[in-house]
C-alpha cells in the first residue's frame, strides 16, 4: 500500500470519528489548536525562517516572499481565525429544508461533512491552519499538501494542530500531511473513493492542472483578475481612497485589484489624482493610449496584460466610454473573482451588479473585502469562482453535502 493510500484510509477512518463528534468537541479542539500555535510560535517562526532564506536564496519575487513569510502576530492570527471558527454555528446537522409529503412521510434535507477533503496549496502556510480550522469544524478529516516552498512552516504546524486536536479526544488523523513531490499529489488526485473531494488554492497553472488531471472530484477555486470600475457619477476622491486599498493594502492577495476602467466623462480629472498616487504607492500602470498619454510613468498595455493576475504592484487600466462598455471589457477579461463600482447612481449600480457575473460584485467598497473572515465565515478555504454548490468565500456551509432523511409510518408505494 503507498503512503498516500495509507494515509487517505487513515483519513477515511478519522472521518468517522469526526462526524460523529458534537459541536462543543470540536469547539474544544479548535481552542486547543489555537492556543497550541501561539504557545509554539517560536518554533513556527523558525521553521518558517528556513522557508524564506531558502526563497529568497531562490530569487523568488518579494510578492510571493510575503504570501510565505510569518511572523508571531500572523501566528496570533491563525490562532484567532480558529478561535473565531469555534463560534460560529456548526453546520453539520443543520436542516436545509424540511416538510412533509402528501403521503405522510417527512423528508428533511441536512448538512453533512463530504469526509475526507484533500487540500492542494501554494506558498501560504497560513492556509494549513485555516483549512484545518473548517474541515475539523465541518466535520471533515483532511489531507494538506502544501508547496515545497512552505514544507518546514506546513511540517511544524501540522504537529502542533495534530498534538492539539489528539490532546482533545479527536483522531490526530484528522489533521494529516502529504508529500509535496509530484508523484503523491499525481496519486492523490487519483484516490477516488478514499478522498471524496479536491481543491485547489493557489495560481492559474495548479488550479487547471488538478482540475484536469483529477479524478477526485474539485471545487476549483480562482485567480482573482478583480477590477475596479470609477463610473461616470463616481465621487471621486472615494474612488481614490478604494482603488488605493484595493490595489495596495495587500497587492500580493488575490482579492486585490488588477485592473482600473474609467469613465471617459471623468478620466482626466480621476487620472490626474490616480496615476501620481499610484506612482508614489510604487504601482506600475500598464494603460491604454488614454491612460498613457495622461501620464508620463505609464507602460503602454499589451493585451496579456489585461488579463493578468499581477499579485505585485502593477495595475492595468483603460478608459471606457460608458458603463456597458466596462461591462464588456470586464466579461472579457475577468477571472470571475470580485469586480468594484463606484458610483453615486443607484440605477448604474444595479445594472453592474446586475450584468457582472462573478462570485462577488461590489459597490462603493474595496475588493479586498472578498474574503471569508471579512464577510464573517471565520477562516476560508478559497474563494470558488465556479458556479457549483460554492461560489465566493467557501467557509463552514460550503464544506457540507447534505443527505434526506425520510421518516415514515409504515408507508409504501404503490
Amino acid at each position: 500500500m503507498s503512503e498516500i493510500i495509507e494515509l487517505a484510509r487513515r483519513a477515511r477512518e478519522a472521518s468517522y470519528a469526526l462526524a460523529d463528534a458534537s459541536r462543543a468537541t470540536k469547539d474544544a479542539a479548535l481552542h486547543a489548536m489555537a492556543a497550541a500555535l501561539r504557545e509554539n510560535t517560536d518554533a513556527i517562526v523558525a521553521a518558517n525562517a528556513v522557508d524564506v532564506a531558502a526563497a529568497r536564496e531562490a530569487g523568488t519575487p518579494e510578492s510571493t516572499v510575503d504570501r510565505l513569510a510569518l511572523n508571531p502576530a500572523r501566528v496570533d492570527g491563525m490562532a484567532a481565525g480558529l478561535e473565531q471558527l469555534a463560534g460560529l454555528t456548526d453546520p453539520v446537522g443543520e436542516v436545509v429544508r424540511g416538510y412533509t409529503l402528501p403521503n405522510g412521510l417527512e423528508l428533511r434535507q441536512v448538512r453533512v461533512p463530504f469526509g475526507v477533503v484533500g487540500i492542494i496549496y501554494e506558498a501560504r502556510p497560513n492556509v494549513t491552519a485555516d483549512a484545518a480550522g473548517i474541515c475539523l469544524k465541518s466535520g471533515n478529516a483532511v489531507l494538506l499538501r502544501g508547496s515545497s516552498s512552505a514544507a518546514s512552516s506546513n511540517t511544524a504546524i501540522i504537529a502542533v494542530l495534530r498534538d492539539a486536536a489528539a490532546a482533545s479526544g479527536l483522531p490526530a488523523d484528522v489533521i494529516q500531511g502529504v508529500a509535496t513531490d509530484r508523484a503523491a499529489v499525481k496519486e492523490l488526485m487519483q484516490a477516488r473513493g478514499l478522498v471524496d473531494v479536491l481543491i485547489p488554492r493557489g495560481g492559474a497553472g495548479l488550479i487547471q492542472t488538478v482540475v484536469g488531471e483529477s479524478s477526485v472530484p474539485v471545487i476549483e477555486t480562482g485567480v482573482g483578475n478583480c477590477h475596479v470600475y470609477i463610473d461616470a457619477d463616481a465621487d471621486l476622491e472615494l474612488g481614490l481612497k478604494i482603488l488605493m486599498n484595493s490595489k495596495t493594502q495587500r497587492p500580493s492577495v488575490c482579492n486585490a485589484a488588477e485592473s482600473l476602467l474609467v469613465h471617459s466623462a471623468v478620466a482626466d480629472e480621476f487620472l490626474a489624482r490616480a496615476l501620481p498616487a499610484l506612482a508614489e504607492a510604487g504601482v506600475t500602470v500598464h494603460g491604454d493610449p488614454a491612460v498613457v498619454a495622461a501620464g508620463k510613468d505609464v507602460v503602454a498595455a499589451t493585451e496579456e496584460d489585461f488579463g493578468t493576475e499581477y499579485n505585485s504592484l502593477d495595475l492595468s487600466a483603460a478608459v471606457v466610454d460608458s458603463l456597458e462598455a466596462a461591462v464588456q471589457h470586464i466579461r472579457r477579461y475577468s477571472s470571475g473573482h470580485t469586480e468594484a463600482i463606484i458610483t453615486r447612481s443607484q440605477s448604474a449600480a444595479r445594472r453592474f451588479t446586475q450584468a457582472v457575473d462573478s462570485a462577488a460584485v461590489v459597490v462603493n467598497a474595496s475588493t479586498r473585502f472578498t474574503d471569508g473572515g471579512e464577510f464573517g465565515f471565520g477562516a476560508e478555504i478559497g474563494i470558488s469562482t465556479q458556479k457549483l454548490h460554492a461560489r465566493g468565500p467557501m467557509g463552514l456551509p460550503e464544506m457540507t453535502s447534505t443527505k434526506y432523511v425520510v421518516t415514515g409510518e409504515g408507508q409504501i408505494r404503490t
